[in-house]
């Protein structure tokens, strides 16, 4: 048998180096440069498999638009969420669980209400980890298992009368970098303490198997769970929002409850309330509520039906990522022809056969570890071989330039040229406007996610467009609404006429944008518009991998509250009176349109009164 060439087997060394570096390192954990292309390789996974009907073990009963129209406010006062508690314990579920924060204390007789309906029902409420970075990272290199939980910085639990009427677990999930909700860890350090998450302590409490934690997983009775590096779950969605059964609060409320739904079912009560907040994008849904995210991990624990991501999967991608690369090498240096290249494309598809299969049947096999172990060395080696046979080296340069390229995140003009911008927070004077879409959650819920992905689109590309126009920037998109800021990079003189000005072309702009929907859609939706003018703390928020500019502060706060005013008061826009001031006489608000004011108006959550104008279309 001809000995490989010298070159041949320095490259198959350096291969298996490569590629064992690698799978060594995503063995101990995430690599954060991969963890990102792995997302978006698992999303596409994911979207291959379809949407699947999940098992029947959970009912969502949702504190919705209609169950907040019918309180009269949202949050629910606490004596009507008893009220909910009450209607579905009566119909004997195995537990309930209370997706939701109750750190701050009520009226007190609404808080006496709501203990002795925990008292009587078999409850998880939920508690809250606040963390140092907005990823949940590992801060210790230690070889005990627990020393991998994700640490908090301290926990949010509920009140202390909510905490002796019933047991609660933390409810954070861990999100990718693109913010999809991609593990839920089971357990929570915070100091010495270990405390099991909210889905955890649920499931144990419907099934009255206790939980018991091992060196590399989680046993609830003699089931095991299989958990990944810091006993983390990995979720795999059913489908988009509603695909877990899901019955409106309002229900409760009014006698209607559907006793197939809800007796032996674990019930999780959440909220999709409109401007709730909590919301993830998916696979399959941009906006799917936080309350079907847990639902989700629970479904996985009762079931057993989630993605298998644990330490001897971890090994298998190890052995690809040593595997793969060498026999592409291998292939490589044996034709350097195109029946070399069909074999080399046959190898890849078969493990591509092999990845997707294996994830479509719940084993979670990392994509971008074999691809990452694999591509550098290929290239290399294959441009290398075509340098020594001087065979279309142009070409091949042209396309491993094209291949390797890393494309960065693209960055405004100023941080380009000033890396430094926000590095430390800055207390400045700006202006702050938010749009909302009025009835989106119930729309979403009727068109489907291929017309909620269209119609978002176009209200993206719209707010884009004049907030563009008019000199402002958006700072993030929140499912159905945007928040802008006039006053970065620098504040100007302008900002809020700049400010007032945009939000009349938006309003404009809408009108026309919901006339030319159909009926059925334009019929069901409105907008609504917030604006108000102070101080805020502009900052970078993020760890080192991830970063967002943004503003908080009080100034924040009330322009987002002002919407509910517009809403209130059956106008398109509420603008503060500090607004108007600093944009003088001669701005949008006054000249176009008809301007009510100003009014005393109370804003949720802000202690005091606010003085704020009303603004209307002639039309």
């Amino acid at each position: 048998m001809r000995r490989p060439p010298l070159q041949t087997l320095i490259a198959l060394v350096l291969t298996a180096v490569w590629g064992a570096g690698l799978g060594i390192a995503h063995l101990r954990g995430d690599i954060p440069v991969i963890d990102g292309a792995e997302a978006t390789l698992a999303n596409l996974r994911n979207v291959l498999g379809g949407s699947r009907q999940p098992p029947d073990v959970v009912t969502i009963v949702a504190i919705d638009d209609e169950t907040s129209r019918q309180a009269g406010h949202y949050p629910l006062p606490r004596a009507t969420l008893a009220k909910v508690i009450d209607a579905i314990a009566a119909l004997k579920p195995k537990a309930i669980g209370l997706d939701m924060l109750l750190v701050d204390a009520g009226a007190e007789a609404d808080d006496a209400a709501l203990t002795r309906s925990l008292k009587q029902t078999n409850a998880v409420l939920a508690a809250a980890g606040v963390f140092p970075e907005s990823r949940q990272r590992v801060a210790e290199d230690s070889k005990e298992p627990l020393a991998r939980v994700p640490s908090a910085l301290q926990f949010l639990e509920p009140q202390q009368q909510f905490a002796e009427a019933a047991s609660y677990g933390i409810v954070n999930v861990q999100t990718d970098q693109t913010g999809t909700p991609r593990f839920v860890p089971m357990l929570f350090r915070s100091g010495e303490r270990i405390e099991p998450s909210f889905s955890l302590r649920l499931v144990s409490a419907a099934t009255g198997e206790p939980t018991t934690v091992i060196s590399d997983h989680i046993k609830l009775g003699d089931r095991s769970v299989h958990t990944d590096t810091g006993y983390l779950m990995p979720l795999s969605f059913y489908g988009p929002r509603g695909t877990i059964r899901t019955i409106g609060a309002n229900a409760a409320l009014n006698g209607q409850l559907p006793e197939e739904a809800i007796k032996d079912h674990i019930v999780v009560i959440g909220a999709t309330v409109t401007g709730g907040g909590d919301v993830f994008p998916t696979p399959f849904d941009p906006v799917l509520p936080g309350v079907e995210v847990i639902s989700t991990s629970i479904t996985h624990l009762m079931a057993g039906d989630g993605l298998i991501r644990d330490r001897g999967v971890r090994l298998i991608d190890l052995c690809f990522a040593i595997g793969l690369p060498l026999v592409l090498v291998s292939l490589l240096a044996w034709r350097r022809n195109t029946i070399g290249l069909i074999l080399v494309l046959c190898v890849i598809l078969a493990w591509l056969s092999i990845n997707i299969s294996a994830f479509k049947h719940g084993i979670w096999l990392s994509a971008a570890v074999p691809i990452a172990a694999a591509m550098p060395p290929a290239l290399l080696f294959g441009a290398a071989q075509l340098w020594l046979g001087r065979k279309q080296a142009k070409h091949f340069a042209q396309q491993s330039e094209l291949l390797q390229r890393i494309q960065a995140p693209g960055l405004a003009e100023y941080l380009a040229r000033d890396p430094g911008f926000l590095a430390e927070p800055v207390r400045q004077e700006a202006a702050v406007v938010f749009i909302d879409l009025n009835g989106f959650t119930g729309l979403s819920e009727a068109i489907g996610p291929t017309a909620v992905r269209e119609l978002l689109n176009g209200f993206y590309d719209l707010v884009d467009e004049e907030v563009t126009a008019s000199g402002g920037a958006i700072t993030s998109f929140m499912g159905d609404g945007a928040m802008i800021l006039f006053g970065l990079p620098q504040p100007k003189r302008d900002d809020p006429s700049n400010a007032a000005r945009c939000c009349i072309r938006l309003a404009d702009r809408m009108r026309g944008w919901l006339g030319a929907l159909p009926e059925a859609i334009a019929s069901r939706i409105g907008f609504k518009i917030g604006a108000h003018f102070g101080t805020v703390v502009a900052s970078r928020l993020g760890g080192g991998g991830r970063q967002q500019i943004t503003a908080t502060g009080d100034t924040v706060n009330v322009a987002s509250r002002l919407m509910e005013v517009a809403a209130r008061n059956n106008a398109e826009i509420a603008i503060s009176n500090d607004l108007l001031q600093a944009a003088g006489r001669d701005s949008a608000p006054y000249l176009e349109g008809r301007l009510d004011g100003p009014i005393e108006a109370n804003l949720r959550g802000r202690a005091g009164s606010l003085a704020v104008w009303l603004w209307r279309s002639q039309a």
